[in-house]
């Protein structure tokens, strides 16, 4: 049977051993987490393990962002802080852009869906811009573990608007 005309067939979105084909950043890193059920029926996640990632970054501080239902928070970017984030509860969206020029993947788009079915602490560098949009209509929260606590006084956070030109990615509504 030959194709409806004007289809558009899906391309491939998963490997065959389910690892997913978002793309990478040069610097990203993902940690994919499983969820434990206990023998009560409740569900263990462990959100942040030091011994994850070949590195030296500490957590110096952890909030959360609590997401109205289909909500986005777009552009972000830091200069020296690495943001961790996990979605806690909940399914997001989150779209990384790679602003660094000095960087062999300047320019490159990734989007990746994490949430409470399929948990992840995802590692995003400096110089990285990162844009979250919760994809239910019930809310969601997520989770920053930061290596560089807020400062109040001279934060290093830098925003652009959600629909900016410099970065060539729109969020769907």
């Amino acid at each position: 049977m030959s194709p409806k005309l004007g289809s558009i067939k899906d391309g491939q979105s998963i490997t065959a051993d389910w690892n997913g084909l978002e793309g990478s950043i040069e610097g990203v890193r993902v940690r994919e987490v499983k969820n434990v059920i206990k023998t009560n029926g409740d569900v263990l996640c462990e959100v942040f393990r030091r011994d994850w990632f070949a590195d030296e970054l500490v957590v110096d501080q952890v909030f959360q962002v609590a997401m109205n239902g289909r909500s986005v928070s777009a552009w972000h970017m830091h200069r020296s802080t690495t943001d961790r984030l996990f979605i806690s509860r909940g399914l997001m969206r989150i779209v990384l852009y790679d602003g660094r020029d000095s960087s062999p993947t300047y320019r490159k788009v990734s989007e990746f869906r994490f949430g409470g079915m399929r948990p992840a602490l995802l590692c995003v560098p400096p110089g990285v811009w990162h844009g979250v949009q919760n994809l239910s209509t019930e809310p969601a929260i997520l989770l920053n573990l930061v290596d560089s606590a807020y400062a109040y006084a001279d934060p290093d956070h830098w925003r652009l608007p959600e629909d900016t030109d410099q970065i060539p990615y729109r969020f769907a509504r």
